[in-house]
């Protein structure tokens, strides 16, 4: 008799020849096609499509859906929408399903983590998302993909839209067990009250047993049905060969249950069907409210993202998805409209509301040649703009990516936290198990409840979110101040600080810098003057060189060189021409001291010119400055910049100590001299700040400074306003009281309730509703770093 393939239904006309173990059975295949498909299926955790498949595969489409989704990740048009490319590593953020405590964070980083080719994964149970970086020459994103779902959870590059109906779906689900669970409670408490308190008088024993398999039906969907969650967890736990919180819950309801189905059937014992309904409501009303919390927490950073729209109406009046856009495109957009992409006006004049990046509530004017950003409001314009980078590129992007990056940073004490944890859980198991060898010897009839109580009462949910959703909701609150976490450490840090160190140009000045004087000397025309430093400064990026771009440049400019902090030369007509500081500039530099220009221009080391440049204070520099002493920090300037402007910059704002004229690496080398009890917060824009932006124990780079700056730092503030480094400190220091309530709380609940639940205190149903309590608590409580009023409250105190 011919045999069927296993795979696709066709007759075998090969005999044994190709066959796949699955699910503990030799299958036999009826080609090298099907044999290869069915091996990648098992090798990617897929089985689960042969058990629930409705039919064989069609040969045309021998590759379940599933699977194929899986391998069109690896498709470069497909990542070219969600993966960033840097130095051959490739980075994306995943959505990833069934996340629900720190051991399925732990379980994921560690698995996929000891995969070829990954590099770093790093998971945030609060917003159910996990950054991925691999090489993509060692493995395949499908591959990484197809592990982490052979673990038991579900990963697909992140989208907002998408996560939040992944969301929707599993609250819904959540709900209909959550109804199953309560009506059943409800129907086996009432034959509890009649069983236990003998409501009915004598009950006859038929009566109680007839009760005891009414109770049985009833609990039995509770059990197989609505406490599939934690069941579904605790084994993914148990296959990974560690623990996690819904192990000693699983092992509650499965005793519980099956001690009283043994007790039912045989008439001997106590049933446990109430505890098992009650255990099971209360445990998914807990979980319910949690992931509520939870998704408020998560949903700000991922809200930016639905500010970018999805159509886009190029110049020519055609919409296409502004996903879709790329570098170079011109898109149309009309006042009221968010901008579909970054980019940079080509035409037209408008205003723009930056509020949701910069917390800056004015717009601002922009006209061509000026920047916009994805998903930032125009106003009242018609403006054409040329777009500069892709969706995934984009700065929203950007900030959601270090903002899930800056939460996944925990403290020492959360990481400690974390560990305990896990181990705690061993900790459970054992002490259980002892109580119920000693109850047994003294009380064998309370032994098992008694049991029940410590594996329940005693799970440390709470402890696993103390800091999690702390941090998320600070990061969150930080990015409506304007200012984006890139480190973890920030939190820590920033309220330690007592030293400040501060940049002139560009960060307590506007860094609109504009030519004041100029002066010629030799007989060179200032017309050439103008023009061959105009040629220069076209090769830098300091706020210096932005005033000299609207001169026009002289041609036959070579071999220039940008020597940072100092200046810049290139060859004219076969002689070395510099500009920059008299002492770079000038063979001798000492006359020009006697003249208040802090640039000069110089062929073969002779003077030619000389300009004076005008940067005008922030607004906000001297309460800045002001704020600080008050809080007992002292503040110094550094800069490059050896003029009288810098020493009437540090007198006007009331600046402790002034050291100017000073190269990159000077500023390095005074920051290194420093006594070590001094706690440093650097403030810089420019390349020639990064050194020491990297050196310091907190560094800020403002949202207009270079990327070389911006990439140093600890924190970006996209606005201009320097007094919300002030807030953040407010709010990095009531962001630490938090964790330390949360810890607090979830510590000392565990060991109250712990000897009480042990000494037999603690009914099941408490021990329930107490373990879901105090991880509503803790969410709840961290929920408080997201109130509208909070800084000006912590303004007050």
């Amino acid at each position: 008799m011919t045999q069927d393939c296993y795979h696709c239904g066709e007759p075998v006309l090969t005999g044994d020849s190709y066959q796949v173990e699955i699910q503990g059975t030799n299958r036999t295949m009826c080609c090298p096609g099907c044999e290869a498909v069915a091996t990648t299926i098992v090798a990617n955790g897929l089985t689960s499509y042969y058990e629930y498949r409705t039919a064989p595969a069609e040969r045309a489409n021998l590759v379940p859906e599933e699977l194929q989704s899986l391998s069109l990740y690896d498709n470069e048009d497909v990542q070219q929408e969600f993966v960033r490319h840097e130095n051959g590593i490739d980075e994306v953020i995943l959505s990833v399903d069934g996340v629900s405590c720190a051991a399925c964070a732990w379980l994921i980083e560690k698995q996929i983590s000891a995969q070829a080719g990954v590099s770093r994964i790093q998971v945030n149970t609060t917003t159910n998302r996990a950054t991925l970086r691999w090489d993509p020459s060692k493995a395949k994103l499908s591959t990484l993909l197809g592990e982490i779902h052979n673990l038991g959870y579900k990963a697909a590059p992140f989208e907002a839209d998408n996560q939040e109906a992944q969301y929707h779906r599993t609250m819904k689900q959540y709900l209909y067990k959550l109804g199953v669970a309560g009506l059943a409670t409800m129907q086996v408490m009432m034959l509890a009250v009649a069983m236990y308190f003998e409501v009915f008088g004598d009950m006859d024993e038929s009566f109680r047993n007839y009760f005891r398999w009414v109770s049985l039906i009833f609990a039995t969907p509770v059990l197989l049905y609505s406490a599939m969650p934690f069941y579904i967890n605790a084994w993914r736990n148990l296959k990974a060969r560690t623990l996690g919180m819904d192990v000693p819950v699983s092992i509650a309801l499965l005793f519980a249950y099956f001690a009283s189905l043994y007790a039912t059937v045989t008439g001997v014992g106590e049933v446990f069907f109430e505890s098992i309904a009650m255990f099971t409501f209360f445990l998914l009303v807990g979980r319910f409210l949690e992931m509520r919390a939870r998704r408020t927490a998560a949903a700000a950073s991922a809200n930016l993202l639905k500010l970018i729209p999805r159509l886009a109406t190029l110049d020519s009046g055609e919409q296409i998805p502004a996903k879709s856009l790329s570098v170079g495109h011109i898109v149309r957009v009309l006042p009221g409209e968010p901008f579909p992409a970054d980019g940079v006006i080509t035409e037209g004049v408008t205003t723009v509301d930056e509020s949701m990046l910069t917390g800056e509530s004015m717009p601002e004017a922009r006209e061509s040649g000026h920047s916009v950003f994805a998903g930032t409001l125009n106003i009242d314009g018609n403006v054409n703009v040329k777009v500069s980078a892709e969706k995934k590129d984009s700065l929203i992007a950007h900030i959601v990516q270090l903002q899930d990056e800056a939460q996944l940073a925990k403290p020492r004490v959360a990481q400690i936290a974390d560990i305990v944890a896990r181990y705690f859980v061993a900790a459970i198991l054992l002490i259980s198990a002892l109580t119920w060898w000693y109850w047994q010897s003294h009380r064998p009839d309370d032994a098992f409840w008694i049991m029940l109580s410590v594996l329940v009462a005693t799970c440390p949910c709470a402890l696993s979110l103390a800091t999690p959703t702390a941090l998320t909701c600070s990061t969150s609150t930080f990015g409506r101040l304007g200012i984006l976490l890139r480190r973890g450490h920030v939190f820590e840090t920033l309220t330690k600080v007592n030293r400040v160190i501060v940049d002139k140009t560009g960060t307590l000045t506007e860094g609109n810098i504009t030519l004041s004087h100029s002066a010629t000397y030799g007989g060179t025309s200032s017309e050439q003057a103008f023009s061959i430093a105009a040629a220069l400064e076209s090769y830098a990026n300091h706020p210096i060189a932005e005033a000299f771009c609207d001169i026009e440049a002289a041609d036959g400019i070579t071999q220039v060189e940008n020597v940072i902090g100092e200046g810049l030369k290139g060859i004219y007509l076969g002689q070395e021409w510099r500009i920059g500081k008299p002492e770079f500039a000038l063979t001798n530099a000492h006359e020009a001291k006697t003249i208040d220009h802090q640039i000069w221009l110089s062929c073969e080391g002779e003077k030619v010119a000389s300009f004076q440049l005008v940067d005008p204070i922030r607004v906000s520099s001297k309460a800045l400055i002001d704020k600080f002493h008050e809080a007992g920090i002292a503040v110094t300037m550094l800069t490059g910049d050896n003029s009288k402007t810098a020493q009437a910059v540090a007198t006007q704002l009331g600046i402790d100590e002034l050291v100017s004229g000073v190269s990159p690496q000077g500023k390095l080398d005074y920051l290194n001299s420093l006594p070590k009890d001094q706690i440093t917060m650097m403030i810089g824009d420019g390349v020639n700040d990064a050194p020491v932006l990297a050196g310091a124990h907190l560094s800020v780079a403002m949202g207009g400074g270079t990327d070389v700056a911006k990439a140093s730092a600890d924190m970006v503030l996209l606005g201009d306003d320097l007094t919300k480094l002030l807030d953040a400190r407010h709010l990095a220091g009531f962001t630490q009281k938090i964790i330390r309530q949360n810890l607090a709380w979830a510590l000392g609940y565990n060991l109250v309730i712990l000897p009480l639940a042990v000494m037999g205190f603690v009914a099941p149903y408490i021990a329930v509703a107490g373990m879901s309590g105090s991880s509503v608590i803790v969410v709840t409580n961290s929920l408080r770093l997201f109130k509208k009023d909070l800084i000006e409250r912590l303004k007050d105190k």
